[in-house]
């Protein structure tokens, strides 16, 4: 009989055990060109993330998410509850953009910019490593009794954790709130705002258990990110891959490259083995290809043996990232966001809703015009103060009577009030008659409407 080989196949995310119970993952701290730039790129970020709210446009917040008041201000543009068409094209190009990159280039969102790696990998990492040390460090602490040495740099480092968490969430309420009214929170006694208060704490909380004890967790079993590359990438895909061709067979005296000495499995971050082939736990950080390549050095072999290439780079030397997949995504990006832009400038720069006032019915008034009573809310789309005009377009000698001497509008701001419609007799021809109204700046128009105006029968 021939001897049949073994094969294993995971079931499990890598940090899970068979009784499903989470295994901690002591990564040996990452150093090369490749994190070197990371780091670049997501302190960039986090200084983006910090300071979006402070920065302003013409005295206005770049970024405010204002959800209660239905408000949104991205760089400087106002998006309203009337918006969300032109709000939802934003939302599609951004998936798009990601869903481009992923094809062409895997998960380097995961690895580079999103913010649940930039958090966990350049800060509450870079913060346990500062007061831990690294890999085999850590574990020898964690394996150690309690002594005095130990409770004190537990307690430094949790307590460091959950300064930090805190001030996440200050910043992380600051895009919602503007830095403005945080400051007033913050300044007031506490029973003022006691319900804000136990919010934050409690949002404080999540994140420090999050990046304290759930870490990779939530990129290996919460995200579906990762289980979403599986059906986007290709064989073109430019990912973090080892070059089996070159690499194998492994071992300190076989004759591939790989000396087999771990340390790329050592280094990363969700304890996946690159040279298995393309996982879910990879985030593509990079971490992986400097510590090979460290190695490769010392043992006098060309850098590259874990690099970002494809499967059909490996296999037959193709260097083209595109395809027709990834042209494809990318002509429907460029056509949507053009899209969102054309829609963007093309909006007026107020929305105005006229509505006939429900369960009121017309009036026949003593110079023997009917009446209806209307309505009207305008909201300000613009950074300035608007006075404005409501006309009357058809039909014609109809007469509007305002609930105030003029409109006038807040800058980002809303105006409502009733206002009565007058026509003469012959202009309303049946019981529901199409009217159109005009609203002006000046001598400007800025948008018309339409509405009904109700009548007797004929």
């Amino acid at each position: 009989m021939t001897n049949q080989k073994e094969y294993s196949f995971r079931d499990r995310p890598i940090n899970i055990d068979e009784e499903g119970h989470s295994k901690w993952v002591y990564a040996k701290k990452p150093s090369g060109k490749w994190h070197t730039r990371r780091m670049f790129v997501a302190y960039l970020l986090l200084a983006f993330f910090v300071t979006a709210p402070f920065i302003k446009i013409n005295g206005y917040p770049l970024i405010l998410l204002d959800i209660p008041d239905r408000k949104f201000i991205i760089f400087g543009a106002i998006f309203w509850a009337q918006d969300t068409f032109i709000l939802a094209l934003l939302m599609l190009s951004f998936v798009l953009f990601i869903i481009v990159f992923t094809v062409t280039f895997g998960r380097i969102w995961c690895g580079w910019a999103c913010p649940q790696t930039l958090f966990l990998e350049m800060v509450f990492r870079k913060i346990e490593f500062l007061v831990e040390g690294d890999y085999q460090a850590r574990r020898k602490l964690d394996q150690s009794p309690w002594t005095t040495r130990k409770i004190f740099k537990k307690s430094l480092k949790h307590g460091l954790f959950l300064l930090v968490a805190f001030l996440m969430t200050n910043v992380f309420l600051m895009w919602f709130i503007g830095y403005e009214r945080l400051f007033a929170i913050i300044s007031d006694p506490v029973g003022k705002h006691l319900t804000e208060f136990l919010v934050m704490m409690a949002v404080s909380l999540f994140f420090y258990w999050m990046y304290s004890y759930f870490r990779e967790q939530l990129c290996t079993m919460v995200c579906p990110y990762g289980r979403m590359q599986g059906v986007l990438l290709d064989r073109r895909s430019m990912v973090v891959s080892y070059d089996y061709k070159r690499g194998e067979p492994r071992g300190p005296r076989a004759t591939g490259d790989c000396i087999d000495c771990r340390l790329c499995l050592a280094v990363c971050p969700t304890a996946i083995d690159i040279r298995n082939g393309t996982q879910l736990e990879c985030i593509n950080c990079t971490a992986c290809i400097d510590e090979c390549d460290r190695v490769m050095g010392k043992t006098g072999k060309p850098a590259g043996l874990i690099r970002y290439v494809s499967a059909e780079g490996i296999e037959k030397g193709h260097t083209s990232m595109w395809n027709w997949r990834n042209r494809a995504y990318s002509v429907v990006l460029i056509l949507l966001f053009s899209f969102f832009l054309y829609t963007l400038l093309t909006r007026p720069e107020a929305e105005t809703t006229i509505l006939r006032t429900p369960g009121l019915l017309y009036q026949e008034n003593e110079d023997g015009t009917l009446s209806n009573l209307y309505n009207i809310k305008i909201v300000n789309k613009t950074h300035e103060v608007m006075d404005l005009q409501l006309r009357l377009i058809s039909p014609e000698g109809g007469e509007i009577r305002m609930a105030g001497n003029k409109i006038s509008v807040a800058d980002q701001g809303m105006y409502e009030s009733s206002f009565v419609l007058l026509l003469p007799r012959n202009q309303v021809t049946g019981t529901k008659n199409s009217i159109r109204f005009a609203i002006y700046h000046g001598e400007k128009l800025i948008e018309t409407t339409e509405s009904t105006f109700v009548g007797p029968e004929k």
